[in-house]
């Protein structure tokens, strides 16, 4: 219950990949936010989907300076304006520096590397123990989407669908780098020859599983149960994904790939013993995944994250074909045409997530110099 005869509501489509990053810590007084900030940002890696925006909550209690980020969120983009009219303030001076010191490291649109990592750095304070200073960060992704309405009795709330002419024409067009695959007949001499930073356009069945399809096929493997009736990783690619349910005419929901560093504890046993031969996602994959992936000459493909709605125009059939009791996150079968993913880490095991940001930070360090 709140005083007055009107309800304020805030609300934010918010993905798993982004709010799992939130980081959290009680600072001494005198330390540099930023400067935390900025060591911090490299080790919560791509699963955000940046560049997007970054609230910090400052002050108040542990739990008062999450609300406090998530609430600046809620902001409309406005860094630029910032930037043209100068600070007035600490908390501004504070924006401003932690948005430059971020995009400085090079870490770019979902992690591959760039000059643009934040487009906008939210801040919001409160009084705190003059002993603590609680920071909370959490991270919105390039998709961040959130409406705003008042309810006063007088009817429902009519919201109005932003102008699709207001947004900048999306065209796709196959550049002549692109190479297009058949996942039918496709070999592991095949995608032995792909290389890291290419552009592949997918054709043809790709099975999908993610968290608990994984720990549940982990189970059955252990066991000597084997994999479910109709199943064959064997010389296949996995979407890790989990469907929304289709409206309407459609094939499938929006299918967006989910973080692929959550599945890491999986990947050793999957490519050892279902002979599975490469893997779809988005972020980063850890040390010891890419070490695996090189010794088994398989490959990581990274979708892009936060556009779930156009990546599902890819997928032509959809059937469930095992765990059908776990909703989303059952094991689908994907018909997919011209899908298009870049090759985040080849059968070499050379890593887009290391190779890029490594190599825009000595770009960005030169332009400086």
């Amino acid at each position: 219950m709140v005083p007055g005869d009107k309800v304020e509501f805030q609300i934010a489509a918010k993905g798993g990949g982004s709010e799992n990053k939130t980081k959290m810590v009680m600072l001494n007084p005198s330390d540099d936010v930023a400067a935390w900030v900025e060591k911090t940002l490299p080790t919560m890696g791509a699963g955000w989907c940046p560049p997007g925006m970054l609230g910090i909550g400052i002050g108040g209690t542990a739990e008062k300076a999450a609300v406090l980020a998530k609430e600046s969120l809620m902001e409309h983009i406005d860094i630029q304006e910032l930037i043209d009219r100068g600070p007035q303030n600490a908390e501004e001076e504070l924006r401003l520096d932690i948005f430059n010191r971020v995009n400085k490291l090079g870490i770019g649109a979902q992690g591959l590397g760039g000059l643009t990592t934040v487009v906008d750095v939210k801040i919001k304070t409160a009084p705190t123990h003059a002993a603590s200073k609680p920071v909370c960060l959490i991270p919105n992704c390039a998709a961040t989407r959130h409406v705003h309405f008042e309810l006063d009795g007088s009817g429902a709330a009519d919201l109005q669908p932003p102008k699709l002419e207001e947004w900048p024409e999306v065209t796709w067009e196959v550049g002549e780098n692109v190479r297009r695959v058949n996942l039918d007949n496709i070999t592991k001499e095949d995608v032995q020859e792909w290389k890291t930073g290419e552009t592949v356009l997918l054709s043809g069945k790709i099975l999908t599983g993610r968290d608990a399809a994984h720990k549940r096929i982990q189970e059955m493997l252990k066991s000597g149960e084997g994999l479910p009736d109709g199943v064959d990783f064997n010389g296949r690619f996995i979407y890790y994904v989990g469907p929304v349910d289709a409206v309407g005419d459609e094939v499938v929901g929006p299918a967006g790939p989910t973080t692929s560093t959550r599945m890491d504890k999986f990947t050793d046993m999957m490519l050892d013993e279902t002979g599975l031969m490469g893997m779809i996602g988005k972020a980063e994959r850890g040390p010891a995944t890419v070490e695996s992936i090189k010794q088994h000459k398989a490959v990581y493909l990274m979708a892009v994250g936060g556009a779930a709605y156009l990546v599902a125009k890819a997928i032509k059939k959809a059937r469930v074909v095992a765990f059908e009791d776990l909703g989303m996150e059952a094991i689908y079968e994907f018909e997919v045409e011209d899908m298009p993913v870049t090759v985040a880490v080849d059968s070499r095991g050379d890593n887009a997530h290391q190779i890029g940001p490594d190599t825009w930070k000595v770009k960005i360090a030169e332009m400086e110099g």
